[in-house]
């Protein structure tokens, strides 16, 4: 169904005396992120009958889908009746995500609404430091203990399931709450009542510590295709879990942000219509002096082969074209060499055959290239001399510009620095300088001026 049209339905049906059944009818038709995004171009008094409508597990995927400031206003414009289930029923790391981003006490009368127990854990959520495992994971998993039986463990489920965010596994743990294993709930079903979960259990479990970086983690769930991964604290207790929808945010981010440094700028810390133009002005300004500054050594290798371009004129017509395609050359380079050290396809170990693969790629181009340049020379009616000069050039810069781009990101991920920062505009700033050194070297060799 459109949603232009879908929203103008919804809100005539609620403006009308009976608005039961075909209310229902309407809703059934949308799935929750759809739902959520008419949600928010509906007016206020509209979103809260509508939430209120729907009933609490699909109201609170709606919910989950919008920005948590959005959160926070339906919410507080709920009863307490309401907005109570409401908050118990989505997700843990939701709810610190809204309550992180509002006032402290805006978050202290939301966490009101919570039973005292699960305020608790919500309370511990909040402590973990942002970028982290900690505080990336939810608490609503299923849990049970190494000596339960598998009748036992089916009747937890049947009581706590339901606020669970997977039931796909169980995680086993210790009598102090290490984590031992994890059973699936198919082999729990299919095993006798009376086993233990212990003789069914998986006991070499992957888990990442609480501290650990998201993005490490994202690796890791990537890695090996798990639904979800168990987080445990300093004494391998269990205290919560990281699900796959988590990472594939924390992946798009981090992609973001790589593609926004890639391009010579810094990322946004907020969607672009969401960013304010002063808020851009400074987040692409001190990149572009960076690059305005070091661009300007390029003139000064101009002017100390001035006498050289003045007296060969036709030298200058292919300036642009070498420059721009050492540029070129290294910002593809980069770009590659980014990713593959962004997914672990590349480390600093496998620096030499990187350069050996680059040098080899890069002679191949700068060969086709040449030939290229001595063939536009020729079409131009130059000296067959300057042909040769701009052939050569093209070879040695593309080579060159190999070279460097295939060493920077690799030296600046050993050294911890994000090799992202080496963008295509500071490639093509460094390249061109050096590019052009080599270009006006060769046109006094060959042209013995």
């Amino acid at each position: 169904m459109n949603q232009a049209l879908a929203r103008q339905e919804i809100v005539s049906v609620l403006q009308s005396p009976a608005k039961g059944a075909r209310l229902l009818e309407l809703l059934e038709q949308l799935q929750p992120r759809d739902l959520s995004e008419i949600l928010l171009e509906m007016e206020t008094s509209d979103q809260l009958e509508l939430i209120q409508r729907l009933p609490i597990p699909d109201a609170a995927e709606t919910l989950e889908y919008l920005e948590p400031e959005h959160q926070y206003r339906i919410l507080r414009h709920l009863d307490d009746s309401m907005a109570s289930p409401l908050l118990k029923q989505m997700s843990s790391d939701t709810v610190v995500d809204m309550l992180l981003a509002v006032h402290p006490l805006q978050a202290e009368q939301m966490l009101r609404l919570l039973p005292d127990d699960y305020r608790a854990k919500i309370n511990k959520l909040m402590e973990y430091p942002e970028y982290t495992a900690g505080s990336l994971m939810t608490v609503d998993y299923i849990s049970a203990r190494a000596h339960w039986s598998g009748e036992q463990t089916l009747r937890h489920i049947r009581k706590v399931g339901h606020e669970a965010e997977i039931i796909s596994y169980i995680y086993v743990t210790g009598s102090r709450g290490e984590l031992v294993g994890v059973v699936s709930l198919k082999e729990v079903i299919l095993a006798h009542p009376q086993t233990r979960l212990s003789d069914i259990a998986t006991t070499d479990v992957i888990s990442v510590p609480a501290e650990m970086e998201q993005e490490e983690v994202a690796k890791v769930l990537s890695r090996y295709s798990f639904v979800a991964l168990p987080v445990v604290d300093h004494r391998q207790r269990l205290v919560g879990i990281i699900t796959y929808d988590d990472v594939v945010e924390v992946i798009q981010d981090e992609a973001t942000e790589d593609i926004h440094k890639l391009g010579g700028s810094q990322p946004l810390d907020e969607p672009y219509f969401k960013t304010s133009i002063w808020e851009l002005f400074k987040k692409r300004i001190v990149w572009l002096m960076v690059l305005f500054v070091g661009g300007a050594y390029t003139a000064n290798v101009l002017e100390s082969y001035q006498g050289v371009l003045d007296r060969v004129v036709a030298l200058s017509f292919f300036i642009p074209l070498l420059i721009g395609t050492g540029g070129n050359t290294g910002s593809q380079i980069v770009t590659t060499l980014v990713r593959a050290l962004g997914v672990g396809e590349v480390k600093f170990t496998d620096l030499l055959k990187v350069i050996r693969k680059e040098a080899v790629t890069g002679l191949l181009l700068g060969v086709s290239l040449g030939v290229i340049g001595y063939v536009r020379a020729a079409t131009m009616g130059v000296d067959a001399s300057i042909g040769t000069v701009v052939a050569l050039s093209a070879l040695f810069i593309v080579l060159w510009a190999s070279l460097v781009s295939a060493v920077l990101p690799l030296v600046l991920h050993r050294l911890n620095i994000d090799p992202a920062v080496v963008s295509g505009p500071m490639i093509t700033t460094l390249v061109d300088g050096t590019g052009l050194i080599i270009y006006l070297s060769f046109a006094q060799v060959i042209l013995q001026l």
